[in-house]
């Protein structure tokens, strides 16, 4: 008995092993696919097959991947439905990657484990996933500086545990989404600390609902939307609430009485609305800093008395508010004022600013009042005072500086050296406040809500400063010296700063300090001094190359050893030439074969195959393609995956190229070269990508294709491509990507098994012409058997034919099936496996044959129905499923496949051998770049990805 329990304890105990395996090789598997789909990433990537061992930015926990931080670093490409099998992810940092594009998946709803989404100053566009409301351990989510559109996902109300919410700085539209009955809202966000939904488009009232005296947040920033109705009672409910930015809004109506309770209150910006009524009473406020109620239409009344009560008080902005009568001298005294702005009122009498004014205060602006008269016209003490456009400066003589208006608005600063010379740099170096020269880590830091107004003071800075040293100090970050410099006020009332952080002991900062840093200011590890408040942080691409130095030479002071070395270099020399002569007849002998071979130098034992047999394919040199790429230049590069990297090019006619370049001495991809060359030498119809050449010189293994200008289908279902694909266009592609597999199956001789189709593979020229591409896995059926091959099992999981799969036979029916996937996908544009479900039973499913478009509704792509109507779209299905039988005998042809797709596009009006898929729904404006290719595309002989990186434009 003993022994069975040992037994059984063995068997799960191994069970438990295979399974902790199987996910941390998935993770690996993941994680590559990631490395692949984008550009720039860190070259220790390069190093290692295994993320968890070295992978700069990557963190894993019992070899699970748990954190991946990869700020300012230059990422290009997008983030695909790959991310969201790192299901013990905890931590995502993408932030200040500009190259970084596309919608966010879906899919990301199933990190579960999420805590931090940072995804700040990134290229990101699209509407936000509802998914996000699933992410349940989420407690960051910054998405703010993208363009991400549509609304705000009412999901977001699900996550409880959510203590940041900045979705700020975006095109985010529709109202404000509030609970109602079992459908979530963002009131519902009790433990909420910030909401900052500033600078993006979002209409409407602000719910009274949104409100109540459950929640806990500190943070309410509503300012530059398009906002309108009236403030509602229910804020004065939050008391925790410290910072509150509704200006820049339509708001109308009273401010509520209520919001007298806000005693936590610091800063306050009701400004630039339509707000009606008496000047609010905030005399509750008594720790209020910042007060701005500038520009709303306000019933003309006298100066708040309750002005003088706010001790704590270092800005005041009352521009025109319909202020009247007379300024109290008591105001000048609060102990903390720096600025006054009561400009275009009605102000009358005489001003008086006291005996004993603040020590601190800069300015106060009274231009265009009534004001007559000035009782220290001579006894300013510093105070910049403006009075243009008052009766006082209408006298006759006039000659007071406070008659007009300032030049000298210059609060320039810049951090001072530390008790040393600057040095002078050689650009783009930079002289540290240690003076030492050095490349710092650049950006600038956005301050939404300060408590100051005083942009000349040197003490908050260095405050500023000194904070952020002893925060990188003790998060162990290599820092040398900090500047700050240039700080503004821009057009949204925030305080911009520029930063420069100097490495220490180095002069450039190496990616862990970095990616570090980046973190430290994404994640908001780092916490300025209260006077500053809530911030957020834009930084700059940084250059890591390392500068070279030249090393230093030797010299022997003594003649005999001089002597020695000239006779030894003499008699060197010689043997080199006699060498050279002798090597270059060699090369000559050598160049002269390739020249009549270009395959001279394959092998044959490396697992390549013999060598290839070509048709009517060009031999380039490498001298040549390294001249239409510019010697492949950095710019040139327009893709890389695990193979090598893809390089646009330019041949002496002018036509575009596309060069896939092997990684040097790389045997990878061999076979998959051979297999490439061999197949687009001899086939060549409109819907398959052509080859234009190949190189097989120097040790170079590349190729050479026509250049397709959109990327691939997969690019325009998922909205990273920018191309809008309406119902039309889309049965345009499916037909053109069916008479390329037809003309495989049907006119290539012998027939070729493409083996690879998916939306990956199908590219769209600049006409939208679907054009099936990667020939890698490709397979003919040669005459010994013209039925099926037997063939290792090969292809794309969500793809792949279960038949093949069970049985390894290769047949033209596999492509059918895996077309039939692609048909499925380009109606709901969902990926074909996709959070475990898979799309041909999600389909089958939820169909309804006896209800319209078979009560396929919810599984559609709402796109596709945006402007036309669905006609034949049922036998659209019909025909994806039938491609998608069990068994290979039950599926259609593709020559039945191109015959039903031509019936449906007659069915909607359109003519099958029309020329492109622009013609579909009027006019088309390409929006593809000179970086089409994405993951898996043409390319793609053995897994390699190559990102998007679209024209900004």
């Amino acid at each position: 008995m003993v022994e069975r329990i040992g037994h059984l304890l063995l068997i799960i105990m191994f069970f438990i092993q295979v399974r902790f395996s199987t996910a941390q090789n998935s993770d690996f598997t993941y994680m590559r696919a990631l490395k692949d789909e984008w550009d720039n990433t860190p070259p220790s990537w390069e190093g290692s097959s295994d993320p968890c061992n070295g992978w700069e930015g990557i963190r894993c926990t019992n070899g699970r991947v748990t954190s991946i931080t990869l700020a300012s670093m230059n990422l290009n490409g997008g983030l695909g439905g790959d991310i969201a099998q790192l299901t013990e992810l905890q931590i995502l940092d993408l932030s200040y990657n500009k190259g970084l594009t596309g919608s966010l998946t879906p899919a990301i709803g199933n990190l579960k484990k999420l805590t931090n989404l940072i995804l700040v100053s990134c290229g990101f566009s699209g509407p936000l996933p509802d998914s996000l409301g699933s992410l349940d351990s989420l407690i960051y989510m910054s998405l703010n500086s993208n363009g991400f559109t549509g609304p705000i996902p009412r999901s977001i109300g699900n996550l409880e545990n959510l203590y940041w919410l900045d979705l700020a700085d975006n095109r985010l539209s529709g109202s404000i989404p509030v609970s109602s009955g079992s459908t979530p809202g963002l009131d519902m966000l009790l433990h909420a600390k910030h909401f900052h939904f500033g600078r993006n488009m979002l209409t409407g009232s602000i719910p009274e609902r949104l409100f109540n005296s459950n929640m806990t947040l500190i943070h309410l920033l509503f300012e530059n939307n398009q906002l309108s109705g009236p403030i509602p009672s229910t804020l004065g409910l939050v008391k925790s609430l410290e910072v509150v930015r509704l200006d820049r809004n339509s708001l109308t109506g009273n401010v509520p009485p209520s919001i007298n309770n806000l005693t936590g209150v610091f800063e306050m910006f009701l400004s630039n609305n339509q707000l009606t009524g008496r000047v609010p009473n905030l005399s509750g406020l008594s720790v209020l800093n910042y007060l701005d109620l500038s520009n709303n239409t306000f019933d003309p009344s006298p100066v708040p008395s309750w002005f003088s009560t706010l001790q704590s008080l270092t800005t005041l902005k009352m521009s025109s508010t319909s202020l009247e009568g007379q300024l109290p001298a008591a105001l000048f005294s609060i102990p903390q004022l720096q600025n006054v702005d009561i400009s275009n009122n009605a102000l009358n009498g005489t001003l008086n600013i006291g005996t004993t004014p603040s020590n601190q205060l800069q300015q106060v602006n009274l231009q265009n009042n009534q004001i007559a008269d000035f009782t220290q016209r001579s006894q300013t003490n510093g105070i910049e005072i403006i009075l243009v456009g008052n009766p006082i400066c209408t006298e006759s003589g006039v000659t007071d500086s406070f008659c007009s208006l300032p030049t000298n608005t210059n609060n320039s600063y810049l951090t001072p050296p530390n008790n040393c010379v600057p040095t002078s740099c050689s650009s783009p170096q930079v002289s540290s406040p240690n003076c030492r020269c050095s490349f710092p880590y650049t950006g600038n830091l956005f301050f939404r809500a300060p408590s100051f107004s005083d942009l000349g003071n040197s003490t908050i800075y260095d405050s500023l400063r000194n904070s952020m040293i002893r925060s990188f100090s003790l998060s162990q970050l290599p820092v040398d010296s900090i500047s700050v410099s240039n700080p503004f006020k821009n057009v949204d009332d925030y305080l911009v700063i520029k930063l420069q952080i100097f490495p220490s002991g180095e002069e450039r900062f190496n990616r862990t300090g970095i990616l570090g840093l980046g973190f430290s200011l994404s994640n908001q590890t780092y916490k300025p001094p209260p006077a500053f408040g809530t911030y957020f942080f834009i930084g700059e691409n940084y250059d890591f190359l390392l500068g070279g130095s030249g090393a230093g030479h030797k010299s022997s002071n003594t003649g005999a050893i001089v002597g020695a070395v000239v006779g030894g270099c003499v008699l060197v020399v010689l043997l080199i030439l006699a060498g050279m002569y002798a090597f270059r007849q060699k090369g000559r002998a050598e160049r002269a074969n390739q020249e009549s071979s270009p395959f001279a130098l394959w092998d044959v034992n490396n697992g390549s195959g013999a060598v290839p047999q070509l048709k009517g394919a060009k031999a380039f040199s490498y001298e040549e393609l390294s001249k239409y790429t510019n010697n492949f230049s950095e710019s040139n590069n327009i893709g890389t995956g695990g193979y090598g990297m893809v390089y646009k090019g330019s041949l002496p006619n002018g036509q575009l190229i596309a060069i896939k370049r092997a990684k040097q001495g790389s045997t990878q991809g061999g076979l998959e070269f051979k297999t490439e060359i061999e197949l687009l030498s001899r086939v060549h119809h409109r819907n398959l990508v052509s080859l234009v050449g190949f190189c097989f010189d120097q040790g170079e293994q590349m190729l050479v294709y026509e250049y397709i200008v959109n990327g691939t289908v997969k690019d325009s279902l998922s909205g990273r491509s920018g191309i809008r694909l309406d119902w039309m266009r889309r049965l345009r592609i499916a037909l053109g990507a069916a008479k390329g597999l037809q003309y495989l199956h049907d006119l290539a001789d012998p027939p070729i098994i493409h083996r690879d189709v998916k939306t990956n593979n199908i590219l769209l020229d600049e006409r939208l012409v679907a054009k099936v591409a990667d020939f890698g896995l490709s397979k003919s059926l040669g005459d010994a058997n013209r039925t099926h091959v037997t063939t290792q099992v090969k292809g794309t999981m969500g793809y792949m034919d279960p038949e093949y799969y069970m049985t390894q036979q290769l047949t033209e029916k596999s492509d059918v099936y895996s077309f039939g996937v692609v048909l499925l996908e380009l109606i709901t544009a969902r990926n074909p496996i996709e959070k475990g479900k898979y799309i041909v039973r999600e389909v089958k499913q939820t169909m309804d044959k006896s209800k319209e478009l078979y009560n396929l509704h919810d599984v559609l792509d709402p796109i596709i129905g945006l402007t036309t109507q669905l006609k034949g779209l049922e036998r659209f299905v019909d025909l994806s499923l039938k491609c998608v039988e069990e068994t290979g005998d039950q599926r259609p042809t593709m020559s039945d496949v191109v015959k039903e797709i031509e019936g449906i596009m007659e069915l909607n009006g359109l003519n099958p051998n029309a020329e492109s898929a622009a013609n579909s729904a009027g006019d088309f404006t390409t929006r593809g770049s000179e970086h089409p290719y994405t993951n898996d595309s043409l390319f793609a002989y053995s897994g390699d990805h190559f990102p998007t990186k679209l024209d900004p434009k």
